[in-house]
């Protein structure tokens, strides 16, 4: 088993925005988005295949919580065995909104120059 290890993302001033957001949810919505990371940090990220896919173009995953919620959470990989999850939002649309892979990606990128 591939035990992987899950970090929010955290800004320069201390603010968590997914952990912000996993608060905004209901109780219901927090259990099932907690269960699959909860999954992803025992048995790895294969262990939630139908419940994530690769965002083309970009170095982001979508965690995908499907039904009527349709909540996401966007992670990158960060190492061998370590997620960075970035933004969480409820989607409303059949696409990803741009501006919400946007926040995501600017946040990675900052991540990024403060981890090297």
């Amino acid at each position: 088993m591939n035990k992987i290890i899950v970090v929010y993302y955290t800004s320069l001033k201390g603010d968590s925005p997914v952990s912000d957001f996993l608060d905004s949810l209901n109780y219901k919505q927090q259990t099932k988005l907690l269960r699959i990371i909860k999954y992803v940090e025992i048995y790895g990220l294969q262990s939630i295949l139908p419940h994530t896919k690769k965002l083309s173009g970009t170095p982001l995953w979508e965690m995908r919580i499907l039904g009527r919620d349709n909540i996401r959470a966007l992670y990158a990989v960060v190492y061998n065995n370590s997620i960075l999850i970035l933004n969480g939002f409820i989607k409303k649309s059949q696409k990803t909104p741009s501006n919400e892979i946007s926040i995501a990606i600017a946040r990675f990128k900052e991540w990024k120059q403060r981890d090297s």
